[in-house]
């Protein structure tokens, strides 16, 4: 691992042991400090996911893109606060759709590095018990909805998610996308999800983006899968 990555890595684990940091609440693990988003720390180093993922990679996409979401989060939340004081609704309304984006970027995310582990920490080992039946029963096995699931990969025009989601009315379980940084929320629950975005993948697979839809599943992390599905 480069000089750069374990410095990175010797910061948060010190941020970690700080006794200033907050402890993790709120919506998908994020962390607010007093109601502000903050960006989570990873529970592995950048370089640990390689060569799936390479530790340059990690390091733009924790700590400039994910970092990007939060800030612009945070400011555009400030602002909407304002408006609402003055009751500005045109502003409002205005902000709504940039709250949104970053917003969604950082639950995403956030919910992204927990969807991974090192293989030394069991990423790619395959999921148990309910959810690897529900697999079953949906896909056949769990090839199978791999395969489904790159496929819709594949077919996100421009930048998006492809989730494995289960519907909170019927347990069931699929496979859907969404564009951008659009949650998962309302009647679905997210399970597992990969970023289709080019900032995920590209200083490694440049415009072989299928080859990083399948070299991603080496480190997911289905044991944290199978804590959100109920």
């Amino acid at each position: 691992m480069s000089s750069t990555l374990l410095r990175s890595s010797a910061v948060r684990a010190a941020l970690r042991t700080s006794p200033t940091k907050v402890a993790r609440a709120g919506l998908a693990g994020s962390t607010f400090v007093r109601g502000k988003a903050t960006l989570p720390d990873l529970p592995y180093d950048y370089g640990a996911l390689e060569p799936s993922i390479s530790g340059k990679i990690m390091e733009l996409h924790h700590d400039k893109h994910h970092q990007t979401y939060v800030t612009s989060l945070n400011n555009f939340s400030e602002q909407m606060a304002e408006a609402k004081q003055k009751d500005d609704v045109k502003a409002q309304i205005a902000l709504q759709p940039m709250i949104n984006f970053h917003g969604g970027g950082h639950i995403n995310h956030t919910l992204f590095w927990e969807n991974l582990a090192p293989q030394s920490q069991g990423g790619g080992e395959p999921p148990t018990g309910k959810l690897s039946q529900s697999i079953n029963d949906s896909y056949g096995s769990l090839d199978a909805m791999k395969e489904k699931f790159n496929a819709a990969l594949a077919g996100i025009q421009g930048s998006g998610w492809a989730w494995l989601v289960q519907d909170t009315q019927t347990g069931s379980i699929q496979i859907k996308t969404y564009a951008n940084q659009d949650p998962v929320v309302g009647q679905f629950r997210p399970i597992l999800g990969i970023d289709a975005w080019e900032h995920a993948y590209y200083l490694d697979y440049q415009n072989r983006k299928a080859e990083y839809f399948k070299a991603i599943w080496n480190v997911v992390n289905w044991k944290a899968a199978e804590k959100r599905f109920q």
